[in-house]
């Protein structure tokens, strides 16, 4: 079969709003820095007019979204799975998506489209406040087999595990990867993810997944181990193809379970970690869906990373890049 997409996504459709913030902000509200909470409605609008005068970003997001754009952006095809309002904040991310090139299979829903409300400190930490609206409908019905079976890749995050429906949604598209043949790559999301899902992120590696994202947290919760290293090894042997960590500024490993690469970060002056995950596994993605080697796969991923921490939001425009990094191995590629 012809693959059509290199990549078909499935994430929680958000709209990110990207304020500046100093850390009294963050006390005014009870927050504390660089976590992640589910908030309803009220609570968000009621931040969101707190810092109000402080945004300096809107746009289209959530991990798999971003990750999905980053892929287009690199040379890729994908499409991206999910729910929105019927809304002006609906339509604005179905444009988004669009003009960045990614098909847009959005199904529309009575809750409001998703907010995630990103408050950026003067360290480049975030701390969010997401309320998933409209994308936590999402049913088995709302994937598109045509499109996944003419896919290379299933891309799936764990934020899609809190709810009953989407849970479902996510096995039966894993379930119907597998038997079209189509790999499955997961990224474990947020260290909150793999505490309250431990188990059944296990069974899925064990059943489901070729290919596994984490960080160094998330690796350590999932396999127990208190040694990255071993983390890495015992995910990729469960994963049985690859698995990806990243360490912060000590760079990521990625294994294939025969050797593992140690891949470097390219260094850069950080305004805002926002998306630096999600264009990272662009990189990784677009890498495995070109056959480069481990490798250059994580130094594309590893630079993908570093473009977007040195500026606000998570969209970078256009480049002809790729070549480098498809062309050159670890040992010779150069940060810039």
């Amino acid at each position: 079969m012809s693959q059509g997409f290199d990549a078909f996504g499935m994430c929680n459709a958000i709209f990110d709003v990207q304020a500046e913030v100093g850390d009294s902000v963050l006390v005014e509200l009870g927050l504390s820095a660089g976590t992640m909470a589910l908030v309803d409605q009220e609570q968000q609008r009621g931040m969101r007019n707190c810092v109000a005068d402080r945004i300096v970003n809107a746009e289209a997001g959530g991990a798999g979204a971003n990750t999905m754009i980053g892929l287009a952006q690199l040379g890729g095809k994908p499409c991206f799975t999910s729910r929105v309002g019927d809304d002006e904040l609906g339509e604005r991310y179905r444009e988004s998506l669009t003009r960045w090139g990614v098909q847009a299979n959005l199904e529309i829903d009575s809750l409001d489209t998703g907010v995630s409300l990103i408050m950026i400190t003067p360290d480049a930490q975030r701390t969010m406040n997401t309320c998933l609206g409209a994308s936590r409908s999402l049913v088995r019905s709302d994937v598109s087999l045509t499109d996944l079976q003419s896919s290379k890749y299933l891309y799936i995050t764990g934020y899609l595990w809190d709810t009953e429906g989407q849970k479902d949604a996510v096995l039966h598209a894993m379930q119907e990867a597998n038997r079209a043949g189509v790999k499955v790559a997961f990224s474990l999301a947020d260290p909150f993810c793999v505490d309250r899902h431990r188990a059944d992120f296990q069974q899925l590696l064990d059943e489901h997944i070729d290919v596994v994202l984490a960080n160094e947290e998330e690796a350590k919760a999932l396999t127990g181990h208190s040694e990255v290293r071993d983390a890495l090894v015992e995910l990729a042997r469960r994963g049985g193809h690859v698995a990806v960590v990243t360490l912060g500024r000590q760079g990521s490993m990625i294994s294939d379970g025969r050797e593992v690469v140690e891949v470097p970060v390219f260094p850069v002056d950080a305004v805002d970690t926002t998306g630096a995950g999600d264009l990272f596994a662009s990189g990784i993605l677009y890498g495995l869906t070109r056959d480069l080697s481990l490798a250059s796969t994580g130094r594309l991923g590893a630079w993908m990373a570093a473009q977007v921490v040195a500026q606000y939001g998570s969209r970078l425009e256009t480049f002809d890049r790729v070549a480098a990094f498809a062309n050159a191995g670890i040992a010779t590629v150069s940060p810039s």
